[in-house]
């Protein structure tokens, strides 16, 4: 693709995002863009930095506790449909999906080894996905990046489920904060609504926000993803 071409496409994504929120003038909206691009690629930077530590006695951890890849790279749906390889650190058994896809199971799920059942719960396991956003895979704050396999289904029946992928997604969200794993398609469509009212509604004062009730439910221990 030229590169005409692909500024051609990135103008048809902002006037749907714009669209999307018509009430924001469009300078407006592509600064926010720009902001929050510079915001997530600066902190991610600064935290890497300072929990590297952290992340090499884990990945240790990891390493010493079970036989399999320190670093779990799988597949998920970006900004417009656009797949990249998400890190986190491997949380469970490497036989966990040899029967095919399993939606996540928040708790006492028999797949999650010892000490990945404690990085899942204090999310310790997605400490990697720093570097997604450092590359802009992700953002620090958007809709939870699926997997190809339930995108594609969730599209199928839930209305509006692809609207979500207007924006980047994020290691936390809105949705996130205020619900637990997905478990039934009713959980989807909850989520959902949380979803599409920050994508229309996406500013840094409300990142900052939502990166704060983040840090609240890590240290109360809850658990909400």
């Amino acid at each position: 693709m030229s590169v005409r071409e692909e500024l051609a496409l990135e103008l048809q994504r902002f006037t749907l995002l714009w669209r999307y929120q018509h009430h924001v003038p469009p300078f407006t909206l592509w600064w926010r863009l720009v902001l929050k691009r510079i915001f997530d690629a600066a902190s991610a930077l600064v935290g890497v930095l300072l929990v590297s530590p952290v992340m090499a006695l884990i990945a240790l951890a990891v390493k010493l506790e079970s036989k399999g890849a320190v670093i779990y790279a799988q597949e998920r749906v970006g900004r417009f449909g656009q797949t990249f390889k998400m890190y986190k650190f491997r949380s469970m058994r490497i036989d966990a999906e040899l029967s095919g896809p399993v939606w996540a199971s928040a708790e006492h799920d028999p797949r999650l080894t010892r000490l990945g059942g404690f990085l899942r719960h204090t999310h310790l396991d997605e400490l990697p996905q720093l570097f997604n956003v450092i590359k802009g895979d992700m953002s620090l704050v958007g809709p939870r990046p699926e997997r190809p396999y339930f995108v594609e289904s969730l599209n199928r029946e839930i209305a509006r489920y692809d609207e979500r992928l207007l924006i980047k997604p994020g290691m936390t969200g809105l949705a996130q904060v205020h619900y637990r794993y997905d478990q039934t398609i009713a959980d989807v469509e909850k989520k959902l609504r949380y979803d599409l009212l920050y994508v229309k509604r996406m500013c840094l004062m409300l990142d900052a926000r939502i990166l704060a009730w983040t840090l609240l439910v890590v240290v109360s221990g809850r658990g909400i993803r």
